[in-house]
């Protein structure tokens, strides 16, 4: 297991995940989730406290890309030890004309999940998810639960087994 966290079967503690997240997680093999402080969610603060190494950790990021006026919305998933290429790879890759981190209120609206907790598991049907190489090459991933007060574990595998899933080179 990674860090000092007590892990358990996603699947039998719903009440750890945001609804889309519990809705979807049975679908994904070997997914445990530990409760933390809500404070600490954001990466830096979890991984120091909960020692957890900062390349085991996966943060998802929900991007807008805008062309003719349409909004396509896709999440991206890399390590907290990188930076997601958003207005190169990822602009290019939704066949966009612009491409940004989306506002938190509508992240969040979209999403059904909690800002500093959303998640690939049980985003929007349709919406592309761009893991990034080293994420899903790692034996374990600390990610988003959807909600503050918890983190999902998984194998990186899994996030590239996810509906809408593509591996690609994501990092800068």
């Amino acid at each position: 297991m990674v860090g000092k966290l007590e892990w358990g079967p996603a699947g039998g503690r719903p009440e750890l995940l945001a609804d889309p997240v519990a809705a979807a997680i049975g679908a994904v093999p070997g997914a445990e989730v530990a409760e933390i402080d809500p404070e600490l969610a954001d990466t830096a603060a979890f991984c120091e406290r909960y020692d957890v190494p900062l390349d085991a950790s996966a943060n998802c990021v929900v991007v807008a890309a805008k062309r003719g006026g349409e909004v396509t919305y896709a999440a991206c998933m890399i390590l907290a030890t990188d930076r997601a290429d958003v207005n190169g790879v990822v602009r290019k890759r939704l066949g966009a004309r612009k491409a940004s981190f989306a506002p938190m209120a509508e992240a969040t609206a979209l999403t059904g999940m909690e800002y500093g907790g959303i998640t690939p598991v049980g985003l929007p049907e349709g919406w592309p998810i761009f893991v990034d190489e080293a994420v899903a090459a790692a034996p374990q991933a600390v990610i988003g639960s959807g909600l503050r007060r918890s983190k999902i574990l998984l194998p990186g595998k899994a996030l590239a087994a996810l509906p809408g899933a593509e591996i690609i080179a994501l990092a800068l």
